[in-house]
């Protein structure tokens, strides 16, 4: 959209005009995906790509460049809603299952995807790395099928509670494999393990912090009913907190859900209304994800991409398998709960890219890997996760 002036008056109307077209989509793949086998994120993805700089480039400037903060907006939410699907009883009734299939899955994938790249020949280091960045998904693609799928069955309980805890287990592991990164190529540094320390703990800490003044607040305006502006407010300030003090919004937004959920007890479900406004900031979300993809990437990858991209398949499904064996959790659970862990995005790209400026020398390869492979867990993930709801919910 060079061709035009995004500012003044022009820039407003095409501002406006863009938006309203983006909704309008988004509706659109609603409709589509109820008659296609598409989750309408991969739906959203591929209109994105297609309308993006890359093809008919139809998005104007002024709306790419406030993709990051349309992107912590919407994983602001989602960290949030997630979190309050975590209540104590949930905790108690998947016990086991939560526990051992998140870690088991994210071990699975970090460990088959390490032995992978380096029995192919790739440096120790990097091949860590890549495996530590395999064991993050997508929260918010996955969170959106289950929705979409309007599936209520335990199977996509366990699912949402698991994607819930999965990058934090993902965070802690690829601080570990920074350290030891670190010390393998003669780094004598802990600043890694310290710096993933403090991120993990400091984002619990301020989302609890938040979270426990929210509890008793909420509901107070309107009796018993949590009214957006409360929402909003404290999710915001969740973020912009968690941003300033340079912590995982992500996971301090999940905290201060669960927080909330757990300790308002004066109503039934907190800040339900904001569940109202999710969807149009994930509709910018993946359209403008979608817009941001190169698929000319997927290209480049060659060899180590398709090693990578197996191996994580394989650790992902082996994991859930192993997981719900451990935990005693149905046949169903065992077989499909991997496949349902496949997308991966946000998270591993940060990771990636803060991989790439500590270890400048694997920066050009890891970046290229997990762009590409982005691209494709992206668009074929929320399929599998659909399909795995589908065959679960049959059962």
């Amino acid at each position: 959209m060079n061709g035009f002036n995004d500012t003044g008056l022009e820039g407003s109307a095409l501002v406006l005009l863009s938006l309203g077209a983006i909704f309008l989509l988004g509706l659109a793949t609603d409709l589509l995906g109820q008659r296609t086998f598409l989750p309408r994120v991969t739906l959203l993805l591929v209109f994105g790509a297609i309308i993006g700089p890359a093809a008919l480039d139809l998005i104007p400037d002024v709306i790419i460049h406030r993709f990051e903060l349309i992107t912590d907006i919407t994983l602001l939410m989602i960290g949030f809603l997630l979190g309050g699907k975590l209540t104590l009883t949930s905790i108690r009734e998947m016990g086991s299952q939560l526990l051992w299939v998140s870690l088991i899955a994210a071990l699975g994938a970090a460990a088959v995807v390490f032995i992978g790249l380096y029995a192919i020949g790739l440096p120790l280091g990097l091949a860590i790395l890549l495996g530590c960045i395999a064991a993050a998904t997508d929260p918010i693609a996955t969170l959106d099928v289950i929705t979409e799928s309007d599936s209520r069955s335990s199977f996509s309980k366990l699912l949402a509670s698991i994607v819930a805890v999965d990058d934090a287990w993902a965070l802690i592991i690829f601080s570990l494999g920074l350290t030891f990164v670190a010390s393998v190529n003669g780094g004598t540094e802990m600043s890694p393990l310290l710096a993933g320390s403090r991120d993990i703990a400091g984002a619990l800490l301020l989302g609890v912090l938040l979270g426990l003044p929210g509890a008793y607040l909420t509901g107070r305006v309107r009796d018993g009913e949590p009214m957006l502006t409360e929402a909003l407010g404290l999710v915001f300030v969740c973020g912009g907190l968690a941003i300033w003090f340079d912590v995982s919004f992500l996971l301090a937004s999940m905290a201060m859900g669960m927080t909330v959920t757990n300790l308002a007890k004066h109503h039934e479900y907190p800040f339900h209304a904001i569940e109202g406004i999710e969807w149009p900031f994930m509709v910018i979300f993946f359209i403008l994800a979608g817009a941001s993809l190169e698929f000319t990437s997927i290209g480049q990858i060659g060899f180590i991409g398709a090693v990578y991209i197996t191996c994580r398949i394989v650790g992902k499904v082996a994991g859930g398998t192993v997981g719900g064996v451990v935990s005693k959790a149905d046949n169903t659970t065992q077989r499909w709960m991997g496949l349902a862990l496949l997308p991966q995005a946000g998270a591993a790209m940060g990771m990636a890219l803060v991989a790439a400026n500590q270890f400048p020398e694997y920066r050009n390869l890891l970046l290229t890997v997990i762009i590409s492979s982005t691209v494709l867990f992206e668009l074929v993930g929320p399929v599998l996760t659909r399909m795995a709801l589908q065959h679960t919910e049959a059962k």
